[in-house]
């Protein structure tokens, strides 16, 4: 039975990783590489170093051989902890991008709206990477870069990475025309932001502080019916001076809105206190 259980994590861990990986190809392939969006990462660079020779080395080939190499790299330098989620991350990218390039070849972009391809091109990767940093796990590149200063040196990785993908998109200025490298810095901001609004939007919950005299009940609810637990201390009312009870508990979404009606049928008077929250480490929730 317990082997059962993981086995089916496992399933359902590398079925969210090949989803988030996927949203991450299309993005890439049908908006970002057709527009030239030089956006930092490999991709980026894959998209310059693919202009520079002219394309007679289409991007997806120059993704294939830089994540082949990083993840030799990474399994030499970080061994175990490198991690196979990871690892089948960065193959799984960097072979749908080439399958694409040979089965479906773009001969330019999709529509004439640049904007609204360089949303897709920033949406998509970015919902996509959320999903997979959420469960530990990434599309490689220079992610195994990453793990390799954090293990050998005190360099800030996040201003590092921040500052190797600005100057990626900066080259576009270079390589090709002003509106290109306009929306790709355009591209670079709202990536940055939007990675982090994804994960915390996949992670959020429902901090409860319930103020009240019979806690029985409701507490009864959330472990019977919700199936969640809760913190009771005692508290004493200002102005009435009456003794009270808090309650403390987080749920998710769904759950929340179940407790809230509960509370409001059966202790019409107690007082609720409700907060988003998506940074939630223990039992039940992230270990």
């Amino acid at each position: 039975m317990y082997q059962h259980k993981i086995i089916m994590q496992k399933i359902k861990e590398y079925a969210l990783i090949t989803l988030g990986v996927m949203l991450v190809v299309f993005g890439v392939y049908f908006f970002k590489f057709p527009n030239n969006f030089s956006i930092g990462g490999v991709t980026g660079i894959a998209i310059i170093l693919s202009t520079v020779f002219d394309g007679s080395i289409s991007s997806g080939s120059i993704v294939l051989v830089i994540n082949v190499i990083l993840l030799v790299i990474g399994y030499i330098f970080l061994g175990k902890s490198f991690g196979n989620r990871t690892a089948y991350g960065s193959i799984l990218l960097s072979l749908s991008l080439r399958l694409l390039e040979v089965f479906v070849p773009m001969k330019g972009p999709l529509t004439t709206e640049p904007v609204l391809e360089l949303a897709f091109a920033v949406i998509l990767p970015s919902i996509g990477a959320a999903l997979l940093f959420n469960i530990g796990a990434s599309t490689g590149g220079t992610d195994i870069i990453a793990l390799m200063l954090k293990k050998y040196s005190n360099i800030n990785i996040g201003r590092a990475l921040l500052i190797t993908d600005l100057l990626l998109t900066l080259a576009a200025f270079l390589v090709f025309d002003v509106t290109t490298g306009l929306l790709s810095v355009l591209g670079l901001f709202l990536k940055s932001t939007l990675v982090d609004t994804v994960i915390e939007n996949l992670n959020l919950n429902k901090y409860f502080t319930i103020i009240c005299e019979n806690p029985k009940p409701i507490c009864d609810y959330i472990l019977n019916n919700i199936h969640r637990s809760a913190t009771i201390y005692d508290a004493k009312g200002a102005f009435t001076e009456k003794d009270k009870k808090i309650i403390l508990t987080v749920m998710s979404r769904s759950q929340a809105i179940l407790l809230r009606k509960y509370i409001k049928d059966v202790d019409p008077n107690a007082f609720l206190l409700i907060t988003n929250t998506s940074e939630i480490i223990g039992r039940g929730f992230r270990t």
